[in-house]
């Protein structure tokens, strides 16, 4: 089992996130006119980007061997802007859509600002980190963050009416899958010191948590886009 994990990590994690970008291309039609079409987007920048991840596998005797040696020799340094900073960047944007607060939305444009600032700034002074790792702390603040503007938007849901159909509503499954995948996943930065192939059981261990929860959470998007209705707000 642990030699399937070190084969076929990258190959079924990258399938269940094509799933959801090819159903959110498939479902756009019907979601064109609402704030999912920009979830649809998300989905597939995911897919692009974790396709361009993988061009480390060919820097050693391969096309891109002139990197090996570089500080691109490794794709933590993508890695880190594609989805430590892109992610949460969307999901508050994504919520602004959503929320009806005005007040809420005036918290939420100002943390656009100041979560950029504190990320570059945590990039120029931990510069060796950014290119060699994953950095840990705007891991830990971009997930506070979703949690946050998801949190929010499961509150205004309860103070509105919104809370008889809520099973209904596709924003409920998207912010209740993203809730629970960022419980699971996020603890686990706190251990990537570990993730070194001197320890292959920490690292199937960490492969084992991200594949299903990635399995879930794109499984469970690409069926709410199929199976919900529209929602324009």
């Amino acid at each position: 089992m642990d030699e399937f994990f070190k084969n076929y990590f990258y190959i079924l994690n990258t399938s269940f996130e094509l799933i959801a970008a090819l159903t959110a291309v498939f479902t756009y039609k019907k979601y064109k006119h609402t704030a999912i079409k920009y979830f649809a987007y998300f989905l597939v920048y995911v897919v692009v980007c974790e396709a361009l991840t993988l061009y480390t596998f060919l820097i050693k005797d391969g096309i891109l061997n002139f990197l090996e040696g570089t500080v691109f020799q490794k794709n933590y340094w993508f890695v880190n802007l594609y989805w430590g900073i892109g992610a949460p960047l969307f999901f508050m944007f994504f919520y602004l859509k959503l929320f009806n607060s005005i007040k809420i939305k005036k918290i939420v444009r100002a943390l656009i600002p100041l979560f950029l600032i504190s990320s570059i700034g945590t990039i120029v002074f931990n510069v060796e980190d950014y290119l060699n790792n994953y950095v840990v702390s705007n891991d830990i603040l971009g997930a506070l963050i979703i949690l946050f503007v998801v949190t929010v938007y499961f509150y205004e849901i309860l103070q509105s009416d919104k809370i008889i159909t809520f099973h209904k509503s596709i924003y409920f499954y998207i912010s209740s899958t993203v809730f629970i995948w960022v419980l699971i996943t996020t603890p686990l930065v706190f251990y990537d010191m570990y993730f070194t192939t001197a320890d292959w059981s920490f690292i199937i261990l960490k492969y084992q948590f991200f594949l299903f929860s990635n399995m879930f959470m794109y499984l469970t998007f690409s069926l709410a886009l199929l199976c919900c209705k529209p929602e324009k707000r």
